[in-house]
């Protein structure tokens, strides 16, 4: 009775997890670009350093740590562990990082010449690499309900791509709007293999994985991505142009720190909530989630940057919904069959247990 109450509320925490993940990782999923191109948009022209913004918020990340200790100092006491991470784990997570690190300056390039709708081209891309990559580094299986998804999840994507062509911003060149198509589509790639390679780092870890060391190992990972974005912000020069793009920046010098700060902040709650789904549930539902959101910053671009909302869009937002349904409708249906399955093997089990008592009472005089 005691094994399945500590199991009831292990199952009711990793939900309420997830749900706090998701929150997370659709403010960062839907606010990132938006407050990204925002610093493009009235001036800013330093790619590495909103590269370097995406992961530059890590310290964040000690709040929630330092709470997960002093919750488990109440049930452990004093002798509890301030840190769990082991080297290899510490080697893997550093690696990683600096993909991430790469894929942040990738994403940035683009975001930098393209329109907030082109970001439609990263998420069919990057959906589809994640489900390639899931399959092939965590062995993820697919139902008919998420291959439904990921079909009409890409294809809604996909399909705001065919409208990007009129969305050029004035004044940009062909070649660095084709150079920002390619370096958008490099950033899919890459995350797209980032986000199995995290769940595959979950998995062969020789150590039991709990929140505090997803916790730990997403502190690695954007530590060493800023680092890899800072040395490339030293070579630009971006800390020298920094004061005086502040100064001539379109909002306001104050703003323009704002702006900055806001966006470290937004996006460290995207990669928080991204280890966090996937810890709870899977780097594909982490891929569906962050596609799904793609109409939501759709929106949001036409309601604050005055984008045209043409029939593509309306298309896309359709495809993308019912993609979503699909994909939890095969969750509920799935955790279901799960769930009867359990039910039926108690129920095996308590059938057994009488029998077994029963034969050596017959044989009592």
């Amino acid at each position: 009775m005691e094994t399945d109450h500590v199991e009831k509320r292990n199952a009711a925490i990793k939900k309420l997890l997830l749900v706090i993940s998701c929150i997370l990782l659709s403010i960062g999923t839907a606010g990132g670009p938006l407050v990204m191109r925002l610093y493009f948009i009235h001036g800013g022209k330093r790619v590495w350093l909103s590269s370097w913004l995406e992961t530059g918020g890590w310290p964040i990340t000690f709040i929630p740590l330092v709470m997960a200790y002093y919750h488990r100092r109440k049930t452990e006491g004093a002798s509890t562990k301030i840190i769990f991470m082991k080297l290899p784990l510490f080697i893997a997570s550093a690696v990683i990082g600096v993909l991430t690190g790469l894929d942040d300056y990738l994403y940035a390039y683009g975001v930098a010449r393209l329109p907030v709708s082109t970001s439609a081209l990263i998420i069919a891309g990057q959906l589809a690499f994640t489900a390639l990559f899931a399959f092939i580094l965590v062995k993820q299986k697919f139902t008919s309900f998420s291959i439904n998804a990921v079909v009409l999840l890409t294809i809604g994507a996909a399909v705001l791509g065919l409208n990007t062509s009129s969305d050029r911003p004035e004044g940009e060149s062909n070649k660095e709007y084709i150079a920002g198509f390619f370096m958008t589509v490099a950033a899919a790639a890459l995350y797209g293999f980032v986000l199995p390679l995290i769940e595959l780092t979950y998995k062969k870890a020789k150590q039991t994985i709990t929140y505090a060391l997803v916790l730990e190992i997403q502190l690695v990972m954007c530590l060493f991505a800023t680092l890899f974005c800072t040395v490339g912000m030293f070579i630009d020069n971006d800390f020298k142009v920094i004061p005086r793009e502040a100064r001539n920046f379109g909002l306001g010098e104050t703003s323009y720190y704002v702006v900055l700060v806001f966006s470290a902040i937004v996006w460290q709650g995207f990669f928080l909530g991204a280890v966090g789904v996937i810890f709870c549930a899977s780097s594909l539902f982490s891929g569906i989630l962050i596609a799904v959101l793609l109409p939501v910053t759709e929106v949001l671009a036409v309601i604050f940057y005055h984008e045209k909302f043409q029939a593509v869009k309306g298309v896309s937002l359709a495809l993308s919904l019912w993609g979503f349904v699909s994909y939890f409708y095969g969750e509920i249906k799935h955790s279901k069959q799960e769930e009867k399955g359990k039910q039926a093997e108690i129920s095996e089990k308590k059938k057994e247990t009488p029998e077994a008592t029963q034969v050596p009472q017959q044989l009592e005089p």
